[in-house]
């Protein structure tokens, strides 16, 4: 382990990008969820773009992480990593951090594995990213040197309120649907009904015809 300044700015720098890629990720999911065809890019293109930012964010986050277990400025381990408040150093702050990390490995696991498990089993952990992300924010603003900083105070504020409508948006949608789905199948039953009714009144009305030429 090395104490250098170098490790030091990255360990920050990668830390803002890892909140930015995902704040994005979690954004992309939602519009995948419903299905919102992004300007400029085909019907596949937002499940695509979620993919690769995902990886992206993936990547970063093995960066701020190695950078913070090589920097010797604190002793960060391996087990600290993968272990939840098992460090000695901020354990509380730390561990958050390292519940995110378990987290994420887990959706990435199983979507690596994604046609081994099933589509439910899939879908069951997947929802582990939306958890992850609050408890990467809390963790970050309780352990980062620039949390005091303006920019990354309108950073991560910016963050929260974009994560915050998309799940507002997500969750309206939810209730909206779970509204509409009883009414229109309703309204279909009442279609169906409908065009049946003229149907036999129509055979009816040929078969008058009929029997009146006759």
């Amino acid at each position: 382990m090395t104490d250098s300044p170098i490790l030091w700015y990255a360990n920050r720098a990668t830390g803002a990008i890892c909140l930015v890629l995902f704040t994005v990720v979690v954004l992309l999911g939602v519009a995948v969820r419903l299905r919102t065809r992004l300007p400029g890019l085909p019907r596949f293109g937002t499940v695509s773009l979620h993919r690769t930012l995902s990886l992206s964010a993936i990547a970063f986050l093995a960066l701020h992480i190695t950078a913070a277990v090589v920097d010797g400025y604190v002793n960060i381990t391996v087990l600290d990593v993968l272990v939840p408040f098992a460090s000695d150093y901020q354990p509380l702050w730390l561990g958050l951090g390292t519940v995110a990390l378990d987290l994420t490995l887990a959706v990435l696991v199983t979507s690596l594995l994604r046609e081994r498990i099933g589509l439910r089993t899939w879908r069951a952990v997947h929802w582990l990213a939306y958890a992850s992300w609050p408890i990467a924010l809390i963790h970050g603003i309780g352990i980062g040197t620039d949390t005091g900083a303006s920019w990354m105070l309108w950073l991560t504020i910016s963050c929260i309120a974009a994560a915050l409508t998309a799940f507002g948006i997500r969750v309206a949608h939810a209730a909206r649907e779970s509204r509409r789905t009883p009414s229109a199948l309703l309204h279909t039953a009442e279609v169906h009904t409908a065009e049946a009714r003229a149907a036999e009144l129509r055979t009816a009305e040929l078969r008058t015809r009929a029997g009146t030429r006759s």
